[in-house]
């Protein structure tokens, strides 16, 4: 029986400048096409990336919640491929208010989902779009393919990808996720993918886990050393549309 690893790494990237990264990023992935995933998000503080984050609407973005600790430093960047240059399509525009899940507090690996409300509307175009959420309850078949993106580090200690990368990965059974994380796998609030040569690491966390165009999950939790020996979680967003609703007080 695999022994479960402790502690977990909650994918938080810490607060390094995001250059001399080329080695770094999505495990096994691959760079992405420049600006093909418009509804991407860079969370910065301080001009350095810690987290990612979606576009679900032009004044919200949807992360997980342990991304917004220090919330009233947190400038959300759009439209970037190379967030260390200053690209034309980037939209910089600070948080204005971050809301997490209320359980959240009860347990950090749980309940791992936030959105942050802008502080001015996103100017939706060309390199910056929404991205779809699934239906309150909807599933997604195990085995399906989804794709993940990010600028998070390869290894613990690393820094920030430079340029957005992304890999293929697939959806993993409840019954193998519980299997491997046991006890700290909530099938009802989680799912997990498993790829011994792709997945992701700190720095990817909040970012989103898309299945036929849709956003079924958040990047919440790996193995300590990104070893990819562990099941990648994600926050299962089909259990928390009415939650989503409720918070941005609109229909989605």
């Amino acid at each position: 029986m695999l022994l479960l690893l402790s502690p977990f790494c909650l994918l938080l990237q810490e607060l390094f400048p995001p250059t001399g990264a080329s080695e770094s990023g999505i495990l096994g992935g691959e760079t992405a096409k420049p600006h093909s995933r418009p509804y991407m998000a860079s969370l910065q503080v301080r001009g350095a990336h810690t987290c990612g984050g979606f576009l679900i609407r032009k004044d919200f973005i949807l992360t997980a919640a342990h991304c917004t600790n220090e919330c009233k430093e947190i400038t959300v960047v759009l439209g970037g491929h190379n967030i260390s240059n200053k690209e034309d399509s980037q939209q910089k525009i600070a948080a204005e208010k971050c809301h997490r899940h209320g359980l959240h507090t009860l347990d950090r690996n749980d309940f791992d989902i936030a959105l942050i409300k802008l502080r001015k509307n996103a100017t939706l175009k060309k390199g910056v779009k929404c991205i779809k959420l699934p239906s309150e309850g909807e599933s997604i078949s195990s085995r399906t393919q989804c794709l993940i993106s990010g600028w998070g580090m390869r290894k613990p200690g690393g820094v920030a990808e430079n340029i957005l990368r992304e890999a293929a990965v697939s959806i993993q059974t409840d019954k193998e996720c519980k299997k491997m994380w046991q006890q700290y796998f909530q099938p009802k609030r989680m799912l997990c993918t498993f790829d011994r040569k792709k997945g992701i690491c700190q720095g990817d966390s909040g970012g989103p886990l898309v299945c036929k165009d849709k956003a079924y999950g958040i990047a919440a939790l790996t193995d300590p050393n990104c070893s990819l020996s562990y099941p990648d979680i994600y926050t299962k967003v089909s259990s928390f549309i009415t939650w989503i609703k409720e918070t941005m007080n609109d229909k989605y």
